[in-house]
């Protein structure tokens, strides 16, 4: 079973392909587009994302980081990049999603889990499975792995590409 970075899985989909959908975006992609839809899917890595708009400043993620690398002052949560693991505990305790994490390791049956579950609905408006990103051919190995255990399944499947890769 081969690993991908994902940074989300979104059910209930009907912009993405016929019918009611899950779609799984893969993080990675070779462009940089300015109208970029999904630029937290743009780096092939693990990131931190924080957004100031969101955050109401109640240290409660200063307090959580076992490394001591986030100082909150006038400009927002600053977050000393040098000290930072990405462990993701700063996001896991920020009650208003100001700090998040994009980017998780999952596997082929990980993802089969998620899509079986919307099996149903899928099935019900004809809809299936659409792999997106980022770029889904910057993870070819697991893309094609994933294509293939839904094909198995009988599940329509889509990849919304740039062709780019």
């Amino acid at each position: 079973m081969r690993n991908a970075l994902i940074f989300d899985v979104k059910p209930y989909s009907i912009n993405d392909g016929p019918g009611i959908r899950i779609t799984i975006f893969l993080k990675g992609c070779p462009l940089s587009c300015v109208w970029c839809h999904n630029p937290e899917g743009i780096s092939p890595h693990v990131q931190k994302l924080y957004s100031k708009a969101r955050c109401i400043g109640c240290g409660s993620c200063v307090e959580s980081c076992p490394k001591d690398a986030l100082n909150l002052t006038s400009e927002g949560i600053i977050t000393n990049t040098v000290l930072c693991d990405l462990c993701g505990i700063c996001a896991d305790v920020c009650p208003t999603k100001a700090m998040e994490m994009s980017g998780k390791q999952v596997t082929v049956e990980e993802i089969m889990k998620s899509i079986r579950l919307e099996t149903v609905m899928m099935d019900q408006s004809e809809g299936g499975v659409t792999i997106s990103g980022g770029e889904p051919m910057m993870q070819s190995d697991f893309l094609i792995e994933l294509l293939d255990a839904c094909g198995k399944e009988g599940i329509h499947r889509a990849v919304d590409t740039t062709g780019f890769c």
